[in-house]
């Protein structure tokens, strides 16, 4: 969708925030050398909702992501239930080799069905291996496959320090990844709201009525110790050490802590606490959208839909220091021109900005709201014969 060269541009203020002073987010990187994480291998914080970095250590170092690995397995989950490929009752039924994973696991027997909203809390809360291989297996065919999954929407996603062996991150099969990566796929994880429904579970049951009830307790437990925590993946292998991928929210600021390679689950916890504190006390977001507002409709040519709603793909906020403001704020709205069909809900059919005294603060893709196909020549045909008919009034 992004090679089309012709657009249309609708571009209007939004409203003047009268308020004392701005301050640019480029202008928000890490401050005065302040060492928030100094002991681990390599960290990053960032604000959700701008990507602003806020501070990083070694963030483009490759390291072994160990079950941290399982955000993106989780990502690609809840995508495909976001696009009607899946459903959080379906069955998914375990295979022998899925039930055959080592590790952390909710001791799945081959043959064993359990929906997919019992399959994410396994996955979620207690990182089961076998969750994410029985969930790999449904949405590709095997874990192979799935794998490739995860490797192209790594590329999507512009990760560039990022290679995954597995859809667990079990030793052994030298998956790799950063800490600017992992936060990058939190990021696009979070765009599901649903899924903070598992990752902030503290704890939870499987297999409730039966002989064989299984408690789940959350290997994050920050979930609990945290106010505002609510994911969202742990990892420890003897190689990556104690890693976490974090995410908080408070007064409407989310944010993404990530540490790799700490030398003990309280070291790990007490690096990504301070992380938090320091977000949360230095700056506040200032939210302009919400997921799914639509801003504009775009036609598509020879579609069963002639338009379809172009919508915001993502919460959208502007990153001040706490206590400063914004104004002056500019919308721009380009909606992609001459979309042809086959159109898939999510493909991206236009661009939002946020301007500031001729500066883009942030730029956030539109997309597509349903699936446009290609219309059959009937329809094309009672088109064509509306066009000659108004024409001959």
């Amino acid at each position: 969708m992004e090679g089309y060269v012709m657009k249309r541009v609708v571009s209007f203020i939004m409203m003047s925030f009268l308020l004392a002073s701005t301050f640019a987010p480029s202008a928000l990187a890490r401050e005065n050398g302040a060492e928030l994480a100094d002991n681990v291998k390599s960290a990053i914080l960032i604000e959700r909702d701008t990507g602003t970095v806020l501070y990083e250590k070694n963030s483009h170092d490759k390291l072994p992501p160990a079950s941290m690995t399982k955000v993106m397995t989780m990502l690609l989950i809840m995508e495909a239930i976001d696009e009607g490929k899946l459903s959080m009752k379906e069955k998914i039924r375990t295979s022998e080799y899925a039930a055959s994973m080592g590790g952390s696991q909710i001791f799945l027997e081959p043959g064993e069905e359990m929906t997919t909203e019992q399959m994410l809390q396994g996955i979620a809360i207690a990182s089961g291996n076998d969750a994410s291989v029985a969930m790999a297996e449904r949405l590709a065919g095997s874990e192979e496959e799935f794998v490739k999954r995860m490797n192209k929407k790594a590329q999507e996603l512009g990760l560039k320090n990022t290679e995954f062996k597995s859809a667990t991150g079990l030793p052994g099969k030298d998956d790799y990844s950063s800490a600017h990566d992992m936060a990058i796929m939190a990021k696009e994880l979070l765009k599901y709201e649903g899924i903070t429904k598992f990752t902030s579970m503290y704890e939870s049951y499987l297999r409730e009525d039966t002989d064989k009830k299984f408690w789940l307790v959350n290997t994050n437990r920050l979930v609990r110790f945290y106010p505002g925590v609510d994911g969202l993946k742990t990892g420890f292998t003897n190689e990556a050490k104690y890693c976490l991928t974090a995410t908080a929210q408070k007064n409407g600021m989310r944010v993404i802590a990530v540490v790799f390679g700490a030398p003990t689950s309280k070291e790990r916890n007490a690096q990504v606490t301070k992380m938090l504190d320091y977000a949360f006390s230095q700056y506040q977001t200032h939210p302009m959208f919400k997921r799914n507002v639509t801003l504009g409709h775009v036609a598509i040519s020879k579609g069963d839909k002639k338009k379809i709603e172009a919508l915001t793909s993502e919460s959208i906020s502007l990153l001040t220091k706490k206590g400063d403001s914004i104004e002056n704020i500019k919308q721009k709205v380009t909606l992609n021109k001459n979309v042809k069909a086959p159109v898939k809900k999510g493909d991206k059919v236009g661009t939002l900005k946020l301007i500031q005294d001729g500066k883009t603060l942030v730029e956030s893709p539109l997309v597509a709201k349903e699936d446009s196909k290609e219309a059959n020549w009937w329809t094309l045909y009672k088109r064509s014969m509306g066009m000659f008919t108004r024409a001959g009034k």
